[in-house]
């Protein structure tokens, strides 16, 4: 029999603790204390603030509308090849149904962009998000992600978050900007509503599926609210780019 080595104790007993812990904490938990991790101090902290209020139920900041003025749009998750994504061509394919894209318009009043906090710039969607979207009658062919930039939060009216770490992500890095950072899911129904819109990168092409169906929901609610309503609606023609 060999003597453990310092080394290797320590190891072992972190993975024997691991187990120990998968088998009497919940998933859910595991998951959030990861991701709080992850995030740093500053945004960590956010995020477990915003994690804690939703586990009670007091969701009154999730709630908050954009503005009905607003006019550029911004859909931010974390790699942009699946929800920000599909969100960004759901609403073009909205405005274009509710007639707010003719083919001859004019220099485009409203803007519609989606990017990543964590994107590499140029991926492709996602496989599944390709064929979620394919679906609901839209293409991502064409989508390369785009990493967030200060530029892009600067020149939008509003920037629609997927999830609490987004929210936290975004309240950290452009906290001047934090009256202008929403969470989709505000104009979302059923479940998902003042929560969160789950990454269906962890999850698998019905599940996809299921959050594009959620997504399409959230964005014609989106215009509903704001380029639809009553004040809006003297402002036609618009545009989308």
């Amino acid at each position: 029999m060999t003597e453990e080595t310092p080394q290797t104790l320590p190891r072992s007993l972190k993975t024997v603790l691991k187990d120990v812990a998968r088998k009497f904490v919940p998933n859910s938990f595991l998951q959030y204390s990861g991701i709080k991790l992850r995030l740093g101090p500053q945004a960590g902290r956010i995020y477990g603030d915003l994690w804690m209020r939703d586990r009670l139920g007091v969701r009154t900041a999730n709630q908050r509308l954009v503005p009905p003025s607003a006019r550029s749009f911004v859909f931010v998750c974390y790699g942009n090849i699946m929800r920000s994504a599909m969100a960004e061509f759901l609403m073009r394919q909205a405005l274009n149904e509710a007639g707010l894209e003719p083919p001859n318009a004019k220099p485009e009043q409203v803007r519609i962009v989606s990017a990543g906090l964590h994107a590499s710039a140029g991926r492709e969607g996602h496989p599944w998000a390709q064929q979620a979207a394919a679906d609901l009658g839209v293409s991502l062919a064409n989508h390369r992600a785009k990493p967030l930039t200060r530029e892009m939060v600067e020149q939008a009216d509003c920037v629609l978050a997927m999830d609490f770490q987004n929210k936290a992500e975004l309240l950290t890095l452009y906290p001047e900007a934090k009256e202008k950072i929403y969470m989709l899911s505000a104009y979302a129904e059923g479940p998902w509503q003042y929560r969160e819109i789950p990454d269906p990168y962890l999850a698998d092409l019905e599940g996809t599926r299921f959050c594009g169906r959620q997504l399409r929901i959230c964005v014609r609610n989106l215009i509903s609210s704001t380029l639809l309503s009553a004040p809006a609606a003297k402002e036609q023609p618009v545009s989308s780019r």
